[in-house]
């Protein structure tokens, strides 16, 4: 992988070799996953973690976070003399949020043990079969990667799984496991595995790997209160690698001098404030990244995604686009209708031909599907050249899905960390990336919010892409509209969609369990984003037409509107019982 100028702000000028790491290890990273160069933060980590010191790593998410880890704890273990055994037990043990994300880990390891094979990988997680991974564990498993439910799981019930050994701690994605729940459970596996700052540790004083101290090392793409909180607990006198008090990497040659211990006095019972990105911490984004936003009323949604992604792909042969929705029945809605929605070709009139609208490989992934078809479609998408993924945020996280080119937010992100997540499949080790987000009228303040952090977005010339679609042979439109809710492309392809929804029952049936879920997520936002995303803003038959569906769902609009009423209703109450009480 050779630099481009595009790249300078990703990569270093050092080799691997320059760093500490052994030499037929740097020759893996060549070979097995094509890095010529380490990222600017592998050229920074890789040479702390090689010193024993426990490590905090904040780094902007596509930077090559797992190698930087994964590459010290293997030149470590191949140096053993003699070399260690898989009676040994573990390890290296990585948290890891998700089970996409365990299996992306477990795989870059394999990979990078191709010369080392007696160092064994492996994996245990929520969906797998649990006696099969205890067999695994009984065997004994040099580097485990692992969600946090399922060791939990194994460390009070297995009782052959052998860790006295254990060395390293890494926790990935570490704001993503924690946003999960899984706070209580981190803790519980600290205090048993004895890694809990404060806690008394039993060596195996007879083995000969009893003189290595144990070295916790966290990495996240952002740092809030929560994971400061497992800093705190789980770090003894910290190295802080990423980002300088600029927002960006430190350059240079890689050395310690330049990467600040976070731990002034007491551990981290003091942080400085650069540690906490709080409301007006700006968020670190490749430079390489385009991103733009696009302002659609509520009922042209649908509309204006599909013209949109069918120009991208018409544009350009080989490509990938992932699109974020917010709920798992929203997802298979699209997905459903991408997959059977067709629409006349451009041939003579007097010959009608139809084909797929958007003409690419589709893939769906989401919390409700099976684990193995989760991972299937994770692999699927990955190897294809040019591909279409719908998805919820189960994917918004570490996943590393190469040339991966758009990110399309159809259903707003939430938190501006969500956002950061989310754009963050693009754009990666210093590729060019395009992200669009896509926001009503009545959302706009939104832009300010992301504005807070430094994201500024530019938007989109959608006028310019709907004029570019001939209506029914007709190459030239005629301009006057009064909005573009109006236009003749977007009248003409939304009365399409709803009469193919209309006489399809199953797709019918999936509008409207789309629709009902996109409102329940709609009313979830949290904190100062419920007054950006107020519901009572809503039109409920615009929501249905981005749906498809011709009328709003009745049933789902006369209860909404009783449950707005019951609380007014409630509100009301409680305020006259308050002043009762207070006579």
């Amino acid at each position: 992988m050779t630099k481009n100028h595009g790249e300078n702000e990703i990569f270093a000028s050092c080799s691997f070799s320059s760093t500490g790491l052994q030499s037929s290890l740097c020759e893996q990273l060549r070979e097995r996953l094509g890095f010529e160069v380490p990222t600017l933060v592998q050229a920074q980590a890789i040479p702390v973690i090689l010193s024993g010191r426990h490590v905090l790593v904040n780094a902007a998410t596509g930077t090559g976070k797992t190698i930087a880890y994964l590459a010290p704890i293997i030149h470590h273990l191949q140096m053993y003399d003699p070399r260690i055994e898989r009676a040994d037990g573990t390890f290296a043990l990585v948290l890891v949020p998700t089970r996409e994300l365990c299996m992306q880990v477990y795989e870059i390891l394999q990979k990078l043990l191709h010369r080392f094979h007696w160092i064994v990988p492996g994996y245990i997680m929520g969906g797998e079969n649990r006696s099969k991974e205890k067999a695994r564990l009984r065997k004994g498993i040099s580097i485990l990667i692992a969600t946090p439910g399922r060791l939990l799981d194994h460390l009070k019930n297995t009782s052959s799984f052998l860790y006295t050994n254990l060395r390293w701690i890494v926790f990935d994605e570490a704001d993503r496991i924690l946003d999960l729940g899984f706070g209580k459970e981190i803790e519980e596996i600290l205090n048993s595995l004895g890694s809990r700052r404060g806690s008394v540790r039993t060596e195996n004083e007879s083995s000969r790997f009893s003189g290595f101290q144990r070295q916790n090392l966290l990495l996240s793409a952002t740092l809030n209160e929560k994971v400061n909180h497992l800093a705190k607990i789980s770090l003894d006198d910290p190295v802080m690698i990423g980002l300088n008090e600029k927002g960006s990497f430190e350059q240079g040659n890689p050395s310690t001098e330049h990467i600040g211990s976070v731990s002034a006095v007491d551990g981290l019972s003091e942080p400085p404030g650069r540690l906490l990105s709080g409301p007006s911490g700006n968020y670190n984004l490749p430079s390489q990244l385009v991103q733009r936003y696009v302002k659609v009323s509520c009922g042209s949604r649908l509309v204006i995604l599909l013209s949109i992604l069918k120009i991208i792909f018409e544009r350009e042969a080989s490509l990938k686009i992932v699109v974020f929705f917010s709920t798992c029945d929203a997802v298979d809605f699209h997905y459903s209708l991408f997959s059977e929605f067709q629409w006349p070709t451009d041939s003579e009139p007097e010959v009608v031909q139809k084909q797929l609208f958007v003409k690419c490989r589709t893939f769906q992934l989401h919390g409700n599907m099976e684990h193995e078809s989760r991972r299937s479609i994770f692999q699927g998408f990955k190897a294809e050249k040019s591909a279409l993924l719908l998805c919820t945020d189960v994917a918004a996280r570490g996943l590393d899905f190469p040339q991966v080119r758009y990110i399309i937010q159809y259903d707003s992100p939430g938190e501006a960390t969500d956002y950061v997540h989310r754009v963050g499949r693009t754009a990666r080790l210093g590729e060019r990336g395009d992200s669009l987000l896509f926001l009503q009228p009545v959302e706009m303040d939104y832009l300010q919010d992301l504005q807070q952090h430094g994201v500024s977005l530019k938007e989109y010339p959608l006028l310019k892409v709907l004029d570019s679609f001939p209506l029914y042979g007709h190459k030239h439109h005629v301009r006057k509209f009064v909005s573009l809710e109006m236009h003749p492309w977007v009248l003409s392809l939304q009365k399409a969609l709803e009469s193919f929804i209309s006489t399809e029952s199953k797709m019918k049936k999936l509008a409207k369990d789309a629709f009902c879920s996109w409102i329940r997520a709609y009313t979830a936002h949290r904190g100062d984003l419920k007054k950006i995303f107020i519901v009572k803003k809503l039109h409920l038959g615009h929501v249905a037409r981005s749906f498809g569906l011709k009328e709003q769902p009745s049933l789902v609009g006369r209860s909404f509107q009783m449950q707005a009423k019951k609380r007014k209703r409630d509100q009301k109450q409680k305020g006259t019982s308050k002043r009762k009480r207070g006579c």
